[in-house]
């Protein structure tokens, strides 16, 4: 449900430029409740050029003008979850890719990157729009390299305080 109008800038994010902030206007709310609505920083620096590549040089193909969608349909307004499901599965068993993964994957997959590339877990928290950490980390799925390498960062630091410790009572 995004429009072309929920895509700006982040004044603390220049490097950005026009794609700094996205407004997410229709995200999922409590049973009962409005859609809840939040702004997703961008965290990756391929991802401007990404959209800015979209935006004036694949949509415009669409034939757009009035269409305040961010991703038009040639059908309709804008391309519906429904066929962005099914295009996913298509392209995933072409691929040969396990049945398990699915659309909602990516999802699992942006918080698994913030999460490894060290971003506060509060912040991952927010971007994606979960009110308890707890949901967070049900969609964060670490390597078991990212494990072994943050175990080894602690004990090396635990190690390290230990014999500094030692060395300065025995001085």
């Amino acid at each position: 449900m995004l429009d072309v109008a929920d895509f700006g800038r982040n004044p603390h994010g220049e490097e950005f430029g026009e794609f700094g902030l996205c407004r997410v206007r229709f995200g999922k709310a409590k049973k009962g409740s409005p859609p809840k609505r939040r702004g997703v920083l961008t965290v990756f620096g391929w991802t401007p050029d990404i959209l800015e590549e979209w935006f004036t040089e694949v949509r415009p193909l669409f034939g757009t003008d009035g269409n305040p969608a961010a991703w038009p349909s040639e059908r309709g307004l804008r391309v519906g979850c429904q066929r962005l499901n099914s295009r996913f599965i298509a392209y995933r068993q072409a691929l040969g890719l396990d049945d398990g993964l699915d659309f909602h994957s990516i999802r699992r997959s942006y918080v698994t990157h913030l999460i490894e590339r060290g971003l506060d877990p509060r912040f991952v928290q927010e971007q994606v729009g979960h009110e308890h950490a707890s949901t967070t980390s049900i969609y964060t799925c670490v390597s078991s390299d990212f494990r072994t390498r943050t175990l080894r960062r602690h004990l090396d630091a635990t190690v390290a305080a230990a014999l500094g410790t030692r060395a300065a009572g025995q001085a």
